[in-house]
């Protein structure tokens, strides 16, 4: 009887102790590091040799509200790294009133050249869910309701500055002497890509290929990497938002494998002739009703393009 009291003493203690570091984890991670912005800096060869670098400042899933301007003075504060263009992966709204909060936080930025799209939280309001729901698979089928978000203010501010919309569309941006071509498409979280209206190869006078999606389907991806894209940005992941020290993220919240929920790596992953450099941007925010972050700081990264070797 006596090994088994003990044996009861032991369960509680390790049920508290269990307790307690769950509790003082969930405090951490919604207490100071959902608010601990990072900026990250990588170096990508993809250039025509002899083509001086490029900073490309890459800002996705600020998912905002009118009320976060801690998070609002950190993003102005990005201009003072003086990018040659800027690419926002979207997920910029989390309010229906924070349209302007979002121009607010580019203001400084928007007299820089710019390209865009837009992810299902510029579109709809986020909406309170189970949490464990994040950790199933997700198939990207769309909304059948209209948006609910005041998106159409978003993409008149932007493009009133100058910033390309690159919704299901093409373009081209000239910085100097360097011509960059961009491939975007809607968000493919919500099927509403459309790579067929833009499909096509890339072109051979244009310096460097960009393709850009909100979320980093393989589908998006595999058709950008073919059709000759040499640089491809994403955001949507959230870096996998709840990570495991030492592992890393369990899920990436689309059909792109954990490996590459962030940072910079290679499409196909194997590598080889063809593959296109990539970059998954962890993002800035959260959604309102699960505003944790662990082992997975919000960020925002500084890409400097340089010619290949």
């Amino acid at each position: 009887m006596r090994v088994w009291d003990a044996w009861l003493v032991f369960a509680k203690k390790m049920t508290l102790g269990l307790t307690g570091l769950a509790l003082g984890g969930l405090v951490y991670a919604a207490g100071y590091e959902v608010r601990s912005f990072r900026l990250r800096r990588f170096e990508v060869p993809v250039l025509p040799s002899g083509t001086r670098p490029i900073r490309v400042l890459h800002v996705s899933d600020l998912h905002l509200t009118p009320k976060q301007r801690g998070k609002i003075e950190w993003v102005r504060g990005l201009a003072a790294l003086q990018p040659d263009i800027v690419v926002d992966t979207g997920d910029n709204l989390a309010h229906s009133d924070a349209v302007p909060a979002v121009l607010d936080a580019f203001e400084p930025l928007l007299s820089t050249p710019g390209v865009f799209v837009f992810g299902s939280n510029d579109y709809y309001k986020p909406q309170p869910k189970n949490p464990a729901a994040y950790l199933l698979p997700t198939r990207g089928k769309a909304r059948v309701h209209q948006p609910n978000l005041p998106w159409a203010d978003l993409q008149e501010g932007f493009s009133t500055a100058g910033w390309l919309d690159l919704t299901n569309t093409r373009g081209t941006v000239d910085l100097g002497d360097l011509r960059l071509d961009f491939v975007g498409v809607d968000d493919p979280h919500l099927g509403r890509d459309r790579y067929d209206r833009v499909a096509g190869p890339a072109s051979p006078e244009a310096d460097l290929t960009v393709g850009v999606t909100h979320a980093p389907y393989l589908r998006v991806l595999d058709a950008m990497a073919g059709d000759g894209c040499q640089l491809l940005l994403a955001g949507h992941t959230h870096g996998g938002q709840l990570c495991v020290p030492g592992y890393g993220a369990l899920v990436t919240n689309c059909d792109l494998e954990p490996a590459r929920v962030k940072g910079v790596s290679r499409h196909p992953a194997e590598g080889g002739p063809g593959a296109a450099w990539m970059h998954v941007s962890a993002g800035l925010g959260t959604s309102p009703y699960t505003p944790v972050r662990f082992a997975c700081p919000p960020e925002a990264t500084l890409l400097t393009l340089v010619a290949a070797p």
